[in-house]
């Protein structure tokens, strides 16, 4: 057994987690909080700097629960938990509650992503989420069914998903729905035009019709969120290949 590996006892992960929370604090930049602020977030940590400290750490569980669990100045601790965890050892109740916990968007979005979707619990949840009262666990919801659309092969359908259903939710729910609800629902709208030759023209309609994220500023050589023109752009790349 690696030493990496070897359990700590409850006063040595205390005195690890107390030790990372000083070197965080060391990493902090308050320009960058103040960049990320805008977007809801917290942390002072640029990223790649913080991989850098979960790549020396390497995957440690213990460690990771741990730093989700230590009251923290911002979110820096949970996104530094997230990349040394190992998703299959959290239960569905358990990614549950840390959803319903997550502080910022980018906790959020790291959970859902490095997490969830790892996850054997990931269709459970993903059914449970996406018709939570909360619009930010729905959210969650919409983007793992997002993530399923997107990895079924072509001309198939994804099984359990009824594509129709969800186009007409989304026609008739997503221009008034709160923000984040609202991009996830975009995504899942664009995922549907991108993936499925047989509803892309409805999807660009939809898209067309509610204009959601139509005059979101775009930086050059980016693909723009207007659902119909990233429909566009993604199917002309395929096709290119």
């Amino acid at each position: 057994m690696t030493a990496a590996a070897t359990p700590r006892t409850a006063a040595e992960l205390e005195a690890e987690v107390a030790a990372l929370h000083e070197e965080l604090a060391a990493l902090a930049d308050d320009r960058m909080r103040a960049v990320n602020e805008k977007h809801g977030d917290d942390h002072a940590v640029n990223l790649t700097k913080l991989r850098a400290v979960a790549k020396r750490l390497r995957t440690r569980p213990d460690l990771a629960r741990a730093l989700w669990e230590t009251p923290a100045a911002d979110s820096t601790p949970k996104l530094l938990a997230l990349l040394i965890s190992r998703p299959k050892q959290y239960g569905e109740e358990e990614l549950d509650a840390m959803l319903r916990e997550a502080p910022t968007p980018k906790v959020h979005e790291w959970l859902v992503s490095y997490m969830v979707k790892k996850s054997p619990h990931r269709e459970a949840l993903r059914e449970a989420w996406f018709a939570d009262a909360d619009p930010v666990v729905a959210s969650a919801g919409w983007a793992l069914t997002s993530d399923r659309i997107a990895k079924t092969p072509a001309g198939e359908a994804p099984e359990g998903i009824d594509l129709d259903a969800l186009l007409d939710q989304i026609e008739a729910e997503m221009k008034d729905a709160p923000e984040r609800l609202q991009w996830a629902m975009n995504q899942c709208l664009a995922e549907i035009g991108i993936h499925d030759q047989a509803r892309r023209e409805r999807a660009i309609a939809i898209g067309e019709r509610l204009e959601v994220l139509k005059d979101y500023p775009t930086p050059p050589n980016c693909t723009s969120p207007f659902a119909p023109l990233w429909i566009d752009e993604m199917v002309r790349r395929a096709e290119q290949r």
